[in-house]
């Protein structure tokens, strides 16, 4: 763990908006597909 910790460089401002960029699209992504999978089951018992 310390050798890990040696290694480890703080990100640059750059660096961090980009991960940001990309864990805010896979957080939404996960959130629409849910949301998709829930309205299709909604409109398909609703039918019943």
């Amino acid at each position: 763990m310390a050798n890990t910790l040696k290694m480890a460089k703080k990100p640059d401002k750059d660096e961090y908006k980009q991960h940001l960029r990309l864990v805010l699209l896979g957080i939404g992504g996960v959130g629409i597909i849910g949301f998709i999978i829930q309205f299709v089951f909604s409109v398909i018992t609703f039918g019943r």
